[in-house]
């Protein structure tokens, strides 16, 4: 009974690390939406992704890890995740904080959707319940209508496809691929498409003593991030983690009202409930399966 408890503590531990840096990192791009485009953001978090991933390469020795296999399922990945995050770091300007989180949330349902498509895998009845349960979350969270949906929520809910697609891509090289060769080319690509993008209008804007900082805490957060979730799943059932990472909701929300004076939406909340309620219905769904398997 002992050994459970203990691997949930630690679980709880490392997605507390986890709840702390998506909220950071969601703090800093609204600190730097007002100095920076999202291109611009992206392409300094990758370049301090990627001195991170260099370095640890380089103190573990772990480039012999670092190969051009699959370099193409590597470039449309990351070429996904970047469209997601930036429409996610656009979001994080234009709608409150809860709202982005909340529809992040449907990333699960939207693999659940196009799994089929990426990884040839059933769309059963007990998922497709779960994506239907969940899309109803959606639309309570985004309540569209000409009044109420905006380009903040449309870019929130399409970032979320967009992340759904490189879960799937990463879960398809995890099957020949070495994590430090994934985070390596998931940066380095990054870097490229925003020094690509960020150069387009001929304007690119310097770090300077304001930004730097923020800079620095997005670049980190996000790689800190994943690395706490990682470690939480390897310790820990997702039927366990899933529960903690929702916490990141409410988090998030106490944030927004502190820092930016945003409202406490219940309608946000309620709507991230049944989100959360058709997550976890699969979870449980697929857990089940493995036990009796």
């Amino acid at each position: 009974m002992q050994a459970p408890r203990n691997a949930t503590l630690r679980a709880a531990l490392w997605m507390t690390g986890a709840i702390a840096s998506f909220s950071s990192m969601a703090v800093a791009g609204r600190e730097l939406g007002a100095s920076l485009d999202t291109f611009e953001i992206m392409m300094y978090r990758s370049l301090v992704g990627l001195i991170v991933v260099m370095a640890v390469l380089s103190l573990r020795g772990l480039w012999p890890q670092v190969t051009t296999a699959s370099i193409g399922t590597h470039l449309i990945r990351n070429a996904a995740h970047f469209t997601g995050q930036n429409l996610w770091f656009f979001a994080v300007t234009a709608i409150p904080l809860a709202q982005v989180f909340a529809l992040e949330f449907t990333t699960p349902l939207w693999v659940i959707v196009l799994s089929p498509l990426f990884l040839g895998e059933r769309l059963t009845r007990s998922r497709a319940l779960a994506a239907l349960i969940g899309f109803v979350g959606i639309l309570i969270v985004a309540r569209p209508s000409p009044d109420a949906l905006n380009p903040g929520i449309v870019s929130a809910a399409s970032a979320a496809v967009f992340f759904s697609v490189t879960i799937m891509l990463t879960k398809r090289l995890t099957r020949t691929q070495s994590i430090a060769n994934i985070l390596f080319w998931l940066t380095a690509m990054q870097l490229i498409l925003g020094m690509i993008t960020t150069g387009l209008d001929g304007d690119i804007a310097l770090p300077t003593l304001q930004t730097l900082p923020w800079l620095v805490l997005v670049g980190m957060a996000g790689l800190l991030a994943h690395f706490c979730i990682t470690n939480a799943l390897a310790i820990a059932p997702a039927t366990v983690v899933i529960p903690f990472d929702f916490v990141r909701l409410p988090a998030i929300a106490v944030v927004g009202m502190v820092l930016y004076n945003e409202p406490l939406d219940i309608w946000v909340l309620i709507g991230a409930l049944v989100i959360f309620g058709g997550i976890y219905l699969n979870v449980l769904s697929e857990t089940r399966k493995i036990r009796v398997a």
